[in-house]
C-alpha cells in the first residue's frame, strides 16, 4: 500500500535541506561565539578553541570558554528541544497553534522556581543557579506527574489540553500571591528569570542539561511512527494496532522532559517551540516525523542562536530579554505560514 501523499518526500531533496540547515547552525554558532560586548575574531576563537596553549590573552579565552560556549551550546540543545516539543503537542492535539508548554509544564516550573526566589530566598552563585533548576525541576515535575494521571482517565485529547492550560492558570494564580507579597528584589529576580536567557545555565550544569535533552529527543523520534498513525486520524491509527492511551503517555512524557528541563535552565522560551514546526513542514513539503524530527531539531537550534544573538546588541553592553526576540521573529513566520496555508 503506498503511502499517502503528505508523507512522500525526495531524498535527495530531503538530504540538501538537511545540509543547508547544519551550515545554517554552524554558522550561527561560529558567530555567537564572536559576537557579544567585545568582538573576538573568528580565527582567534579557532586558536583558543583547538590550540588550548594559545597565546591568546586570557580575558579572551575566559569570555569564550566560561561565557559564550556554554550559552552557545545551551542555546542550540534548548532550542532543539522546544522544536520537538511543539511539533509533538501540535501532532497529539491536531491543533497548529499547539507547543510544547500547553499542558502547564512551564508553569509548574515557574511556580518551582518562585517558591524557592520569592519563598525562601534566592542564592547566589553557582548554588544558587542549581537550587532554581532543581526547584523549576521538581515543578515540572509535580504538573507532569498530575496530566499524567489525568491522561489515564481522560480518553479525549481536547480535554486533556483543557484541564492541562486549567492546571498552568492555577499554577500562575499562586505564582500572582506569592509576587503579592514579596520584597521588591526578590519579584524582580523572578521578573529576570520570567524573561528567558541561555546564559542562565552553568557550564557545570550542561552535561546533565545535554543527557536529558537526547533522552527526550530520543523518545520522540522513537515516537515516530506513532505520530504518523494519529496524523490519519484516530479511528485508522486503532486499526493500525496502534495503542492510542499508551503512545498519549509517551509523547507527554517526551515533551515534559524536553519543555521542562529547558525551562528548569534557562526559563520559559517562547514562539521558538511553535514557529519551528511550521518553518520545517513548509521547507520540505512532508509531515513525516522521521523526516521532520531531525530538521526541526537543526532548526530550532538556529533560531536559538539567531535569537541569542540579536538579544545580545553585539557591540553593546546591553542586553535584551530572549522572550522579546523570539516573539518579534517568531510571531510573524507563525501568521505568515498559517496564511499561506489558508490562501484561497
Amino acid at each position: 500500500m503506498s503511502l499517502p501523499k503528505v508523507f512522500r518526500w525526495q531524498k535527495s531533496s530531503y538530504i540538501t535541506v538537511l545540509i543547508g540547515l547544519f551550515f545554517l547552525w554552524f554558522c550561527l554558532f561560529s558567530i555567537s561565539l564572536c559576537l557579544g560586548s567585545v568582538t573576538i575574531p573568528f580565527n582567534k576563537v579557532l586558536e583558543i578553541i583547538f590550540l588550548r596553549d594559545s597565546q591568546q590573552t586570557e580575558v579572551w579565552q575566559q569570555i569564550i570558554w566560561q561565557l559564550r560556549f556554554p550559552r552557545a551550546i545551551a542555546a542550540t540543545f534548548a532550542g532543539a528541544a522546544l522544536g520537538i516539543g511543539g511539533i509533538q503537542m501540535q501532532t497529539l492535539f491536531n491543533n497548529p497553534l499547539a507547543g510544547p508548554f500547553v499542558l502547564g509544564i512551564n508553569s509548574g516550573a515557574g511556580l518551582g522556581v518562585a517558591l524557592v526566589i520569592l519563598g525562601s530566598g534566592f542564592i547566589g552563585g553557582v548554588a544558587g543557579s542549581f537550587s532554581v533548576a532543581v526547584a523549576a525541576s521538581l515543578g515540572a515535575i509535580a504538573v507532569l506527574s498530575l496530566v499524567l494521571l489525568i491522561a489515564r482517565r481522560v480518553p479525549h485529547n481536547a480535554t486533556l489540553l483543557i484541564l492541562g492550560l486549567m492546571l498552568g492558570y492555577v499554577s500562575n494564580s499562586l505564582v500572582t500571591m506569592l509576587l503579592h507579597f514579596s520584597p521588591s528584589e526578590a519579584m524582580r529576580l523572578y521578573l529576570s528569570w520570567t524573561f528567558g536567557s541561555f546564559a542562565q545555565i552553568q557550564r557545570e550544569q550542561l552535561p546533565i542539561f545535554s543527557v536529558l535533552i537526547l533522552v527526550g529527543g530520543i523518545m520522540a523520534y522513537l515516537s515516530a511512527k506513532s505520530l504518523n498513525a494519529l496524523l490519519l486520524g484516530k479511528q485508522y491509527a486503532q486499526s493500525l494496532g496502534l495503542n492510542i492511551r499508551k503512545t498519549r503517555r509517551q509523547v507527554i512524557m517526551s515533551t515534559a522532559i524536553l519543555s521542562g528541563t529547558v525551562t528548569a535552565f534557562c526559563g520559559p522560551i517562547s514562539f521558538v517551540g511553535l514557529a519551528v514546526p511550521h518553518l520545517c513542514r513548509y521547507l520540505l513539503k512532508t509531515v513525516n516525523h522521521r523526516l521532520l524530527i531531525p530538521a526541526i531539531a537543526l532548526m530550532g537550534a538556529s533560531l536559538a542562536l539567531l535569537a541569542d544573538i540579536i538579544a545580545q546588541l553585539p557591540g553593546s553592553q546591553l542586553t535584551l530579554p530572549l522572550n522579546t526576540v523570539t516573539a518579534l521573529f517568531g510571531a510573524p513566520i507563525v501568521i505568515t505560514i498559517i496564511l499561506r496555508r489558508h490562501k484561497p
